[in-house]
């Protein structure tokens, strides 16, 4: 079965092929026609007038006046099977023209100009009387001397033959413009078929090489313009795998090399971090060392935070990291979280005691750490935190809010506010790393939930994590 789809190439290939075939068809065939009706006509024409002037010239001396027998006799020559003929003795001052006024059939087949010739030598004229065409000759024998003879004859002469002839002909004609019209079609059907394998082919390779199939090749046959697409698109293909695959090679070692550095960053930054706990105990006797040490410490707890939060992203984006789930009561989490890091007197909680959700402790203690945290250094206290069971698309699941009632999340920051290093002012560098809200989502996202920003109609931004009650894998 074959399907057309509208606009497509396969139809305007069989339109244009098939309208080209029918119009040197349907040209053809009317010139042929043309030709031999026009000489179907003519030799009918030519024939009946020979035969009208031979009969004329025989039976009408120009000398002898003419007689009752005279008259009769030349009828009974012209007259034959689909004839009508009528015979007129002018003499000198008779007027031809009442003579056929007078016979009211052979007035429906002439006029008066064609009568005035008449009078004057041989004429003849096709006419289509009643539906039936017919040929009108009119004809007067003259003699050598140019003196006319007084017998005047007029043969109307059926054409009903030569116009049964023609629509034959004509439905012949129309027969064989319908075959050419079959042939054409089947033609520019198998043509189109074989012109749209390779573009068919091509659009598979191109759908292939669309989901990530770099190593997709089209075979190359003859030297056609397909066959030089063919060799372009391997090429642009060979060319486009080379181009990914040093850009991965690139990313890979781009992503060891961060977890290599932060990897061996850890081990003296843990140890940096334990002396200098001790030394700026031990200098606060001094004010300008005691500030220098708390300095240091501070900054080196900073760094300290960037490189875990640099090497839990490489383990994201290398996907090693992992869940390990277990049933936890959402309040709980939520109180102990807030309560490790001092922040209870700060944020006010409205979380159910009963909720239950299948969950990696870790990876939610991080994303409420890090949204709580956001909203504590860049917002305006209070900051409340609100959880609430919620479906999404039919799958049982909770919300976690946090809001707070600072200036909110620049408009222009809110599309890149989950991109790594992005901070909402620079002046606040000494805050936060930038990734804190990147490794939120992601580890939203590791859970199959969602992670979204937004502006509070009156003030303060929103945070909204939904995470599903349990893994659909389980």
């Amino acid at each position: 079965m074959i399907r057309f789809r509208s606009g497509g190439l396969r139809v305007r290939l069989v339109a244009a092929f098939t309208g080209v075939a029918v119009f040197s068809s349907l040209v053809a065939s009317g010139i042929a026609y043309q030709l031999i009706r026009r000489a179907m006509l003519q030799r009918t024409q030519d024939y009946q007038l020979a035969e009208v002037k031979n009969t004329l010239s025989r039976q009408v001396p120009v000398t002898v006046p003419p007689t009752a027998y005279l008259t009769q006799r030349v009828m009974e020559r012209l007259t034959a099977p689909g004839r009508e003929v009528y015979v007129f003795d002018v003499p000198p001052g008779t007027s031809l023209a009442s003579l056929v006024e007078e016979n009211s059939r052979l007035a429906l087949y002439v006029t008066e100009s064609f009568v005035g010739r008449a009078d004057g030598g041989t004429v003849f004229r096709r006419i289509v009387h009643r539906g039936v065409p017919k040929l009108v000759i009119g004809a007067r024998v003259w003699s050598d001397g140019s003196e006319p003879s007084p017998i005047i004859a007029f043969v109307v002469v059926d054409l009903s033959r030569e116009a049964a002839d023609l629509q034959a002909l004509a439905r012949t004609v129309a027969a064989a413009d319908a075959v050419v019209v079959i042939l054409a079609v089947g033609i520019a059907l198998a043509a189109a078929r074989g012109v749209l394998r390779p573009v068919r082919l091509l659009g598979r390779a191109a759908r292939r090489l669309g989901e990530g199939r770099l190593d997709t090749r089209v075979t190359v046959t003859g030297r056609d313009e397909l066959a030089a697409l063919a060799r372009t698109f391997n090429a642009t293909a060979s060319a486009l795998e080379a181009t990914v695959a040093e850009l991965r090679s690139m990313e890979a070692a781009s992503r060891r090399f961060a977890a290599d550095v932060s990897h061996e960053l850890r081990t003296p930054l843990t140890a940096m971090t334990a002396v200098v706990d001790v030394l700026s105990a031990e200098a606060t006797g001094s004010a300008d060392g005691g500030t220098a040490a708390l300095l240091v410490a501070d900054q080196i707890r900073r760094l300290h935070a960037l490189v875990e939060d640099l090497l839990e992203i490489s383990r994201l984006d290398a996907g090693t990291a992992s869940l390990v789930l277990d049933d936890v009561l959402v309040a709980e989490a939520v109180c102990g979280s807030l309560s490790a890091r001092g922040w209870t007197d700060a944020v006010v909680p409205a979380v159910p005691a009963e909720l239950t959700a299948r969950v990696d402790p870790r990876r939610l203690d991080v994303v409420i750490a890090n949204l709580v945290g956001n909203a504590i250094e860049h917002g305006a206290p209070p900051v409340q935190v609100h959880v609430e069971p919620r479906d999404e698309d039919g799958v049982p699941g909770f919300v976690l809010t946090v809001g707070d009632q600072g200036p909110g999340v620049p408009e222009d920051l809110l599309p890149v506010a989950f991109d790594r290093f992005v901070k909402g002012d620079a002046s606040r560098g000494r805050g936060g790393s930038g990734l804190g809200l990147s490794i939120a989502r992601a580890n939203a996202e590791l859970h199959g939930g969602t992670l979204c920003a937004a502006n509070a109609p009156e003030a303060g931004a929103v945070f909204t994590l939904w995470l599903p009650l349990a893994r659909e894998e389980e």
